[in-house]
């Protein structure tokens, strides 16, 4: 499964999304490749959107899509050069960081925990202390799913060693559908698709009941930072706009994400997996300082949790990785 969520993958690496053929070519534009966790799907609808709204164009950035399988490959794809900005989650961060990796977060893009471990209800997993002796899926060992399971069995008084992890893929509640696995790891958007596919009935923990550390950020090379603020300060400034379009305007990206997303053929489930993820994009900080702002509190308490359950081994103080200097002033 999970090699041929890879080879799907690869078969959409590296998508230009300027508008207008011209794009690629145009020396006034400056590119900027973004290393995504996952393939070019619904959720990042105000991303795919760029030939029909050129939000990246009208702050002169010609912007690439590189998909991956997970966050861990987002940083990895980061750190070897080819990609300047990594879509990821906070414990890939984390994980590079205590390898002694120079890296930045630049803006919040999910300040809203999104995880989740999901069981059918005749399996009589209701929460995680159920979990014990359990195979779980998750989409990779480099995703967040994985991480965020871990922490979700730490509140439990569990660790990895409790479980048997199995790797699934992207279409991770085919096999818990079919019995191969007990529970699955998962987010809010993937639960909507499942229930939309006919899953029944579901017991759903959530991770952020126990710790609302973000899903995803921005993260950049330290290199990058230093050299490129003009250019990723316009990227942040696109990015928001078209995050804020996708809010205001959700119908219209559910239809756009019909020809744009590659698991957008149903606009209904569209929407709802656009409205999920608008409602993830802001919070209580995000209302107040504009979206993207960055919660270096809660990131502090994920990078602490992360060291108590033993996912990391040094004492990351993130007020010296987070940078809040280019994001854009609020409209």
């Amino acid at each position: 499964m999970k090699r041929q969520t890879l080879r799907a993958l690869a078969a959409f690496a590296l998508l230009t999304l300027g508008a207008g053929t011209a794009t690629a070519q145009d020396p006034k534009l400056d590119k900027i490749t973004i290393a995504g966790w996952g393939g070019p799907i619904s959720e990042i609808t105000n991303i795919l959107v760029e030939p029909d709204k050129g939000f990246f164009r009208a702050k002169g950035i010609d912007v690439v899509y590189m998909p991956g399988a997970g966050g861990g490959d987002a940083v990895r794809n980061l750190l070897s050069g080819q990609a300047d900005v990594a879509f990821t989650d906070p414990g890939s961060l984390y994980a590079a960081l205590d390898k002694g990796e120079k890296l930045r977060v630049i803006y919040d893009i999910y300040p809203q925990n999104i995880f989740n471990v999901v069981a059918l209800k005749s399996s009589g997993i209701s929460k995680p202390a159920d979990l014990k002796g359990k195979k779980i899926g998750v989409y990779s060992l480099s995703s967040g799913t994985l991480t965020n399971l871990q922490l979700l069995l730490n509140q439990a008084g569990l660790t990895e060693k409790d479980v048997t992890i199995v790797v699934t893929g992207l279409l991770n509640f085919a096999p818990l559908m079919q019995g191969q696995v007990d529970a699955t790891a998962a987010t809010d958007t993937g639960l909507l698709v499942a229930r939309a596919k006919g899953v029944g009935d579901v017991n759903v923990m959530e991770v952020r009941n126990s710790l609302n550390v973000s899903s995803d950020i921005f993260v950049v090379r330290e290199e990058t930072y230093q050299q490129k603020k003009d250019v990723l300060k316009r990227f942040l400034a696109a990015y928001r706009d078209s995050a804020q379009w996708m809010i205001d305007q959700p119908q219209e990206a559910a239809a756009l994400a019909v020809k744009r997303a590659i698991n957008g053929q149903n606009e209904a489930v569209n929407l709802e997996v656009i409205k999920l993820r608008n409602a993830s994009s802001v919070s209580p900080l995000t209302q107040k300082q504009g979206l993207g702002a960055i919660d270096l509190d809660m990131l502090q308490k994920g990078a602490d949790a992360w060291k108590k359950i033993g996912l990391v081994q040094r004492d990351l103080k993130m007020k010296d990785v987070v940078s809040s200097e280019l994001l854009p002033s609020r409209n």
